[in-house]
């Protein structure tokens, strides 16, 4: 029996196809609708690999989050792309900032709008001192641990400067990985003369001016120019689960745009 030879697409004029994957909201290990790396792991496979992809493009839209699940991803999106040759394209909405901008360094090139927020590479810690507040309200807080180190600012407590000193050498840790990130992945593109660590963010096209961005640019425009003007644009992204689709987890959900509002809330937006 003849079987049919499997024939390159091109033969057939098929049109390019980029798989678009959108990377919307805050960065964080868990709860529904974050972005973190167990979730989009699936999606990423996918897009990377389904249809023979002329190339990856990232719609990015988020004010940051956890910095472990933002270098997971950005790792990952990166070993894809080495390991099927694939280009990838960053495209940023509203913000591209902290963590969100180390997703966007994870592609070849950044586009954004004129209005974008991009940069804010710094770690932040916040937290409340409520210790004044419970004494008021004749309350103990009772705390038993084995390990001189177990229990560190705790809200209920007055702040020790040791724990003070030990969290800032982690948030200086944190920083430096973040800003190894962007030295390796934008190099030479960066503005040697402008202090761009120090958790400032930039508009559109200050960020291009600085080389944190490549270009002022929309998605389908600009991959319409470089792949041609049939190229087809095909979305990817994290499935809901069918009882979130019908409303169920409201307070989860309500949980989750208070955390997310306060980041965006940082960024004026």
């Amino acid at each position: 029996m003849k079987t049919a030879l499997a024939l390159p697409a091109r033969l057939f004029g098929r049109a390019p196809r980029v798989n678009l994957v959108r990377l919307q909201g805050m960065i964080a290990a868990q709860g529904r609708g974050r972005l973190n790396d167990a979730e989009l792991a699936p999606v990423l496979e996918r897009a990377f690999r389904a249809g023979k992809p002329s190339a990856v493009a990232l719609s990015i839209n988020s004010p940051g989050g956890s910095p472990v699940q933002s270098s997971l991803i950005a790792a990952r999106i990166r070993r894809l792309g080495d390991e099927t040759g694939v280009p990838v394209h960053a495209f940023v909405e509203d913000a591209a900032a902290s963590g969100g901008y180390w997703l966007a360094t994870a592609a070849d090139d950044i586009h954004c709008d004129s209005c974008s927020i991009l940069g804010s590479i710094g770690v932040i810690a916040a937290g409340f001192g409520l210790q004044e507040f419970i004494a008021r309200h004749g309350v103990e807080r009772r705390v038993h641990t084995a390990g001189r180190s177990k229990s560190q600012l705790d809200m209920f407590h007055p702040e020790k400067p040791e724990d003070i000193e030990r969290l800032n050498r982690l948030l200086e840790q944190m920083h430096d990985a973040f800003i190894g990130q962007v030295r390796i992945r934008r190099g030479a593109r960066l503005n040697g003369e402008t202090e761009l660590f120090d958790g400032s963010f930039w508009l559109g096209a200050e960020a291009v001016r600085l080389g944190l961005a490549d270009a002022i640019g929309h998605a389908v425009p600009v991959l319409k120019a470089r792949y041609g003007e049939k190229v087809r644009l095909v979305p990817y992204g994290v499935r809901r689960p069918l009882l979130a689709r019908f409303g169920m987890g409201l307070a989860a959900d309500a949980m989750t745009m208070v955390d997310e509002r306060a980041l965006w809330a940082r960024l004026g937006v």
